[in-house]
């Protein structure tokens, strides 16, 4: 017997995925903006301990798929050269 999606639960997912996107806008515009931050610092004028925490938001920044780094910056209209 086939399993059908009813109305209700149509719309559950609409709201969830919704509710995803809406997070997912927010997070790139966090990245966006920790990407043009560290972009722009000189490791030298950071104090010793705030430059463990540059390198490790800068790996994971670098570890991000191309395109999610470019919506991104995008988010936060950064361009990072």
């Amino acid at each position: 017997m086939p399993t059908t999606i009813n109305a209700q639960e149509v719309s559950l997912l609409r709201s969830e995925i919704e509710l995803l996107m809406k997070e997912r806008q927010s997070m790139l515009m966090v990245v966006g903006a920790a990407a043009s931050l560290i972009a722009e610092l000189d490791s030298h004028d950071l104090p010793p301990g705030a430059v463990e925490a540059a390198e490790l938001l800068a790996e994971g920044i670098n570890a991000l798929p191309e395109e999610t780094l470019q919506d991104a910056l995008h988010a936060v209209h950064a361009q990072i050269a």
